[in-house]
């Protein structure tokens, strides 16, 4: 039993609900926020180590399509020169006759003519339509406009050098002369 300093009585002292003292309470304390702490850190090791993974990956994928793509491109550019090798190989063998008529020569050219177009059609080019059409910024790239009456205001007289485009893709527009006719 403890006595009261104050009014000198006895009072029981109830251990059981007694409140920690302040000191312990500032350990424990301390305690659990140096254990969250140390767990904070862990995590953010954890996500730190997650990242430069992702990182690595990502770097790793990024260059894999590269090296695909160009694979790929050099892939397709082997495809196109293949089929363009036998017109050089028909090239080769009509400088090589030395005894040819110029009618032989000509039927020669107009074949191999006909093998490139042939291997262009393939590979999905094809020639732009231009003479005697309307004139279409888009696809033409007129090169003089001459005054006549003999066609249709705004039309392609004649072509100077063939357009071609591959599926939707322009490659080169027709450079062509087109009709204006004067107003009266």
């Amino acid at each position: 039993m403890a006595t009261n300093k104050k009014n000198g009585e006895a009072a029981d002292l109830d251990l059981e609900h007694e409140l920690p003292s302040a000191e312990s309470e500032d350990a424990s304390a301390s305690q659990g926020l140096e254990a969250e702490l140390e767990t904070l850190r862990t995590e953010r090791a954890n996500y730190v180590d997650r990242l430069a993974r992702l990182q690595a990956e990502f770097d790793n994928f990024r260059k894999r399509s590269v090296r695909e793509q160009q694979d790929f491109r050099d892939y397709a550019l082997a495809e196109a020169l293949k089929s363009l090798l036998p017109i050089l190989d028909s090239l080769d063998r009509a400088l090589k006759t030395s005894e040819a008529s110029v009618q032989d020569f000509r039927s020669g050219i107009e074949l191999i003519d006909k093998q490139f177009h042939d291997a262009l059609a393939r590979l999905g080019v094809e020639p732009i339509p231009a003479e005697g059409e309307l004139f279409d910024p888009n696809l033409h790239q007129a090169v003089q406009m001459v005054d006549t009456a003999e066609v249709a205001d705004n039309h392609v007289i004649d072509e100077l050098q063939r357009g071609y485009r591959i599926k939707d893709r322009l490659l080169r527009p027709a450079m062509v002369r087109v009709a204006h006719n004067p107003k009266h």
